[in-house]
């Protein structure tokens, strides 16, 4: 039995063949170019580019980007401080994927691989062209320090996602070894190829768990050129640099500055940006979009909008109860503020009709549930049962649909139906419980531009009696009280990959419930979930994994953790229009790094008289 057949949905192209071909078990190892998940590479083993790169793309000139709120540090891998814009543009993976092919993982820093011990353990051969900025070598201790220094004093996220790889350690200057907890995981060999490379010597005698202002030298296509805490960082294309003509980087990274700089928030971001004073902009506010982006500019062809369709999946937005608080621990009560949210009237009167509802935790894929657990599902859920509410064993998940009228008297009745059910009675306007403690919570807002969407949704809530206190707080406090847990309800953005894997630990288990800074916004702790997490993270197959994937959303559905929120599968990009563009684009969004600066486009915009030209 082949080793590919042992692990099922790993594939390997085979160096130098250019095809997919089946790894025997056998004492010699073969050496493999790409490393993916349930489909073999689009691309052959001697690919020269990616399709949406233009090879011979110019150099030169300057991006300039926006960021919302501030930043004082230039080290992304710790859960305290708040990095920089663009600081990933600074350091290097072993490995990268194409944003046409989300499920195969192409050599970076490293160049080649080996599966040996029945799967067991994963070898990486690293380039040995590769150099951190300062010139210093990239060796496999730094490797062996990137592991150990994310695991023991970075973020906590990092000991979740790299929990099933046992041990790394340095077999020559040139070759790592990675030990892998359990051989059959088919997800594990990618997850370590996904490593971020850091340089053990910069960091001999500095504290890694702290942030800091200081830049370490990175492997990656640029540098910190300059900056002014809180308020801009300017990266610098590193010069010879030695990943420039990989095939993962041919055509990209072709401007020689990229600059961020930092507004307020969005509605000041979108004014700076009509001005002239930044390149390019991802719009998320529809009736920014439908009302802002027209004039002169927009007339004489010279700033750009585009709604382009892709095909990411979506995951879940929506208002995201904290369970950690006792008021949202009952299930009707999170029932209840559902039904309280009007996204029928909210779509139209705000969103000019452009979203569609979350129906699932993996909106706008093909692990999003449906109708009724049967089959393979059915079979997972059944041990379960008498866990979970029945309803979810005979009844499709269905959110209650209003004529977008702003009227839900039915909707509301229900809710307070729910609420009596759950110990509240309203009286004299105001929603209490036996004891007589009044239903009041808290939304935490980071942006002003959602005030006009939670509003409405406060108004409703009044209706019922209960008092959702709005607050908005800066980005620095804002993200201190998200690590924290702090707060009541966010609107929370749970996004999602072609292959849910180990980060669903981070989103949804007990563990990360009680663990600072991961992406368990609700605090769930339900070992029914726990329980499909893990097998979701333990499929052995594209069908196992879907089976996984669909009973986890449909439990987490019918927990009601989250108000279902709204998506779009369309991005809406505005630009200025100074740059050229390869003919190709990734079918999973934009790549500004696969653009060029353009002098003939800057020199038009310059001479219609808008601001901010480039210098």
């Amino acid at each position: 039995m082949s080793l590919l057949r042992r692990l099922r949905v790993v594939c390997f192209v085979f160096l130098g063949l250019g095809l997919l071909g089946f790894y025997p078990q056998s004492s010699e190892a073969k050496v493999l170019s790409a490393l993916t998940l349930g489909k073999a590479p689009q691309l052959s083993s001697d690919f020269q580019h990616f399709p949406y790169a233009n090879p011979d793309a110019p150099k030169g000139g300057q991006l300039r980007l926006a960021s919302i709120g501030t930043f004082d540090s230039f080290h992304p891998y710790v859960a305290r401080g708040i990095p920089a814009a663009g600081i990933g543009l600074v350091n290097a993976t072993l490995t990268t994927s194409s944003r046409d092919e989300p499920f195969t993982q192409y050599p970076y820093v490293a160049s080649s691989f080996e599966l040996v011990d029945g799967g067991a353990t994963l070898l990486c051969h690293l380039n040995p062209r590769a150099r951190f900025s300062d010139g210093h070598p990239v060796s496999a201790e730094d490797v062996v320090f990137s592991f150990d220094a994310l695991m023991h004093k970075g973020s906590p996220m990092y000991r979740k996602y790299y929990a099933g790889i046992v041990r790394v350690t340095a077999r020559d200057a040139h070759t790592v070894r990675f030990e892998l907890a359990d051989a059959k995981n088919p997800e594990l060999p990618v997850v370590a190829a996904q490593l971020p490379v850091l340089p053990a010597h910069w960091w001999k005698g500095r504290d890694f768990s702290k942030p800091t202002l200081e830049q370490a030298p990175g492997c990656g296509p640029y540098v910190v050129k300059r900056s002014s805490t809180g308020y801009s960082v300017e990266y610098e294309r590193v010069k010879d640099w030695w990943g420039a003509d990989l095939p993962v980087n041919a055509g990209r990274f072709n401007f020689d500055r990229i600059r961020f700089d930092y507004y307020r928030d969005r509605t000041v971001a979108g004014e700076a940006f009509r001005s002239g004073e930044f390149d390019f902009q991802m719009v998320s506010s529809a009736k920014s979009w439908a009302e802002e982006y027209v004039g002169p500019a927009v007339d004489a062809g010279l700033l750009k909008r585009e709604a382009i369709r892709h095909t990411r999946p979506s995951g879940m937005q929506g208002f995201v109860m904290n369970t950690r608080r006792p008021l949202f621990a009952d299930r009707k009560v999170r029932q209840a503020l559902g039904l309280a949210f009007d996204f029928e009237w909210t779509n139209r009167a705000l969103f000019y009709g452009q979203y569609a509802r979350c129906l699932s935790f993996f909106s706008n894929s093909e692990f999003a549930s449906s109708g009724v657990p049967q089959g393979k599902e059915l079979s997972l859920l059944e041990p379960y049962r008498s866990a979970l509410p029945q309803e979810l064993f005979v009844s499709p998940f269905t959110l209650s649909k209003s004529d977008g009228s702003g009227r839900i008297r039915p909707q509301l009745r229900k809710a307070l139906t729910l609420l009596r059910e759950a110990g509240w009675t309203l009286r004299d306007g105001v929603l209490r419980n036996a004891q007589g403690k009044s239903f009041e919570f808290e939304m935490l807002l980071r942006s002003p531009s959602m005030e006009r969407v939670v509003l409405p949704y406060q108004k409703n809530l009044k209706r019922l009696g209960i008092t959702m206190h709005v607050s908005l707080a800066d980005s620095s406090r804002y993200i201190r009280r998200i690590r924290s847990y702090d707060y009541d309800m966010v609107v929370g953005v749970m996004r999602q990959s072609d292959s849910p894997g180990s980060e669903q630990r981070l989103f949804w288990t007990s563990s990360a419930a009680k663990t600072p800074g991961t992406r368990n916004l609700a605090g769930i702790q339900n070992p029914v979930v726990d329980g499909l997490v893990d097998k979701v993270i333990g499929a052995q197959n594209r069908d196992e994994l879907l089976t996984a994937v669909h009973a986890l959303d449909r439990v987490l559905l019918w927990e009601a953790y989250v108000v279902p929120g709204w998506y779009s599968p369309i991005d809406r990009i505005a630009y200025w229009d100074r740059f050229g563009m390869p003919k190709l684009r990734p079918s999973r969004g934009t790549d500004l790094f696969s653009w060029w600066f353009s002098p003939e486009g800057d020199a038009r915009i310059q001479a219609a008289g808008f601001s901010g030209a480039q210098q």
